[in-house]
Protein backbone atom coordinates (compact mmCIF):
# COMPACT_ATOMS: atom_id res chain seq x y z
CA UNK A 1 0.00 0.00 0.00
CA UNK A 2 1.86 3.24 -1.20
CA UNK A 3 1.33 6.81 -0.02
CA UNK A 4 -1.24 9.18 -0.64
CA UNK A 5 -0.04 12.00 -3.28
CA UNK A 6 -1.24 14.90 -1.66
CA UNK A 7 -0.45 17.06 -4.66
CA UNK A 8 -2.99 15.13 -6.87
CA UNK A 9 -5.57 15.05 -3.52
CA UNK A 10 -5.42 18.86 -3.85
CA UNK A 11 -5.79 19.40 -7.55
CA UNK A 12 -8.35 16.70 -7.63
CA UNK A 13 -10.31 18.49 -4.34
CA UNK A 14 -10.01 21.65 -6.44
CA UNK A 15 -11.94 19.69 -8.82
CA UNK A 16 -14.72 18.62 -6.93
CA UNK A 17 -14.65 22.05 -5.28
CA UNK A 18 -15.48 23.91 -8.47
CA UNK A 19 -18.24 21.32 -9.07
CA UNK A 20 -19.65 21.73 -5.78
CA UNK A 21 -19.59 25.37 -6.06
CA UNK A 22 -20.97 25.58 -9.59
CA UNK A 23 -24.32 23.50 -8.41
CA UNK A 24 -24.16 25.13 -5.11
CA UNK A 25 -24.49 28.89 -7.54
CA UNK A 26 -27.26 27.18 -9.35
CA UNK A 27 -29.29 25.90 -6.39
CA UNK A 28 -28.79 28.15 -3.86
CA UNK A 29 -27.90 31.70 -6.22
CA UNK A 30 -30.31 30.73 -8.62
CA UNK A 31 -32.87 28.75 -7.62
CA UNK A 32 -33.64 28.69 -3.76
CA UNK A 33 -31.41 31.81 -2.95
CA UNK A 34 -34.48 34.27 -2.79
CA UNK A 35 -37.03 31.94 -0.18
CA UNK A 36 -33.53 31.28 2.13
CA UNK A 37 -32.78 34.85 1.83
CA UNK A 38 -36.96 35.51 2.70
CA UNK A 39 -36.73 32.97 5.68
CA UNK A 40 -32.89 34.40 7.09
CA UNK A 41 -34.70 37.69 6.95
CA UNK A 42 -37.89 36.46 8.75
CA UNK A 43 -35.91 34.85 11.58
CA UNK A 44 -34.35 38.55 11.70
CA UNK A 45 -30.62 37.18 10.48
CA UNK A 46 -28.78 38.67 7.67
CA UNK A 47 -28.56 37.54 4.15
CA UNK A 48 -26.78 34.66 2.84
CA UNK A 49 -25.35 36.72 0.36
CA UNK A 50 -22.59 37.72 2.63
CA UNK A 51 -21.74 34.45 3.53
CA UNK A 52 -20.80 33.36 -0.14
CA UNK A 53 -16.72 33.19 0.27
CA UNK A 54 -17.05 31.26 3.17
CA UNK A 55 -19.48 28.89 1.71
CA UNK A 56 -17.22 29.11 -1.62
CA UNK A 57 -14.14 28.05 0.83
CA UNK A 58 -16.29 25.13 2.41
CA UNK A 59 -16.79 23.70 -1.23
CA UNK A 60 -13.41 23.76 -1.88
CA UNK A 61 -12.47 22.00 2.15
CA UNK A 62 -15.02 19.50 1.01
CA UNK A 63 -14.21 18.88 -2.68
CA UNK A 64 -10.08 18.22 -1.16
CA UNK A 65 -11.69 15.91 2.08
CA UNK A 66 -13.88 13.77 -0.79
CA UNK A 67 -10.65 13.45 -2.51
CA UNK A 68 -8.64 12.43 0.30
CA UNK A 69 -10.95 9.82 1.36
CA UNK A 70 -11.28 8.54 -2.19
CA UNK A 71 -7.62 8.11 -2.00
CA UNK A 72 -7.68 6.65 1.63
CA UNK A 73 -10.14 3.61 0.72
CA UNK A 74 -8.69 3.21 -2.69
CA UNK A 75 -6.75 0.46 -1.71
CA UNK A 76 -9.71 -1.45 -0.01
CA UNK A 77 -12.16 -0.70 -2.91
CA UNK A 78 -10.37 -0.18 -5.89
CA UNK A 79 -9.60 2.91 -8.35
CA UNK A 80 -12.87 4.20 -9.66
CA UNK A 81 -15.97 5.80 -10.00
CA UNK A 82 -17.74 3.32 -7.48
CA UNK A 83 -15.12 3.90 -4.92
CA UNK A 84 -15.63 8.03 -5.24
CA UNK A 85 -19.08 7.55 -4.90
CA UNK A 86 -18.60 5.70 -1.51
CA UNK A 87 -16.24 8.98 -0.61
CA UNK A 88 -18.34 11.60 -1.60
CA UNK A 89 -21.38 9.91 0.47
CA UNK A 90 -19.25 10.02 3.55
CA UNK A 91 -18.98 13.25 3.39
CA UNK A 92 -22.82 14.20 2.16
CA UNK A 93 -23.32 12.19 4.94
CA UNK A 94 -21.41 14.67 7.90
CA UNK A 95 -21.96 17.62 6.21
CA UNK A 96 -25.57 17.80 4.42
CA UNK A 97 -27.14 14.96 6.20
CA UNK A 98 -26.30 15.43 9.79
CA UNK A 99 -26.27 18.99 9.55
CA UNK A 100 -29.57 19.45 8.60
CA UNK A 101 -31.05 16.87 11.31
CA UNK A 102 -29.31 18.57 13.56
CA UNK A 103 -29.85 22.15 12.55
CA UNK A 104 -33.95 21.88 11.49
CA UNK A 105 -35.32 21.01 14.74
CA UNK A 106 -34.31 24.59 15.59
CA UNK A 107 -36.80 25.94 13.10
CA UNK A 108 -34.24 28.41 11.03
CA UNK A 109 -35.66 27.98 8.02
CA UNK A 110 -38.79 25.71 6.46
CA UNK A 111 -38.07 21.67 6.05
CA UNK A 112 -38.59 22.16 2.06
CA UNK A 113 -35.14 24.20 2.30
CA UNK A 114 -33.44 21.69 4.54
CA UNK A 115 -35.06 18.53 2.73
CA UNK A 116 -34.06 20.02 -0.82
CA UNK A 117 -30.40 21.25 0.47
CA UNK A 118 -30.13 17.42 1.84
CA UNK A 119 -31.38 16.15 -1.60
CA UNK A 120 -28.84 18.45 -3.90
CA UNK A 121 -26.45 16.82 -1.90
CA UNK A 122 -27.02 13.54 -2.30
CA UNK A 123 -26.10 13.85 -5.58
CA UNK A 124 -23.38 16.82 -5.93
CA UNK A 125 -21.14 15.35 -3.27
CA UNK A 126 -20.87 11.81 -5.15
CA UNK A 127 -20.56 13.65 -8.62
CA UNK A 128 -18.00 16.04 -6.98
CA UNK A 129 -16.09 12.80 -6.17
CA UNK A 130 -16.14 11.44 -8.94
CA UNK A 131 -14.86 14.66 -11.09
CA UNK A 132 -12.08 14.89 -8.44
CA UNK A 133 -11.26 11.32 -8.50
CA UNK A 134 -10.39 11.49 -11.99
CA UNK A 135 -7.05 13.32 -11.19
CA UNK A 136 -6.25 11.52 -8.20
CA UNK A 137 -3.32 9.22 -9.06
CA UNK A 138 -0.90 6.88 -6.63
CA UNK A 139 2.45 8.41 -5.77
Amino acid sequence: MGRINVKSVIVGGLVAGLVLNVIDYLVYGMWLGPDLNAALQSAGKKSADSLIPLFVLLDFIYGIVMVYIYAAIRPRFGAGPGTAVHAGLIVWIIAALLHAVGEAPFGLLPMWLYTIGTLVGLVEFPLAAVAGAKFYREV
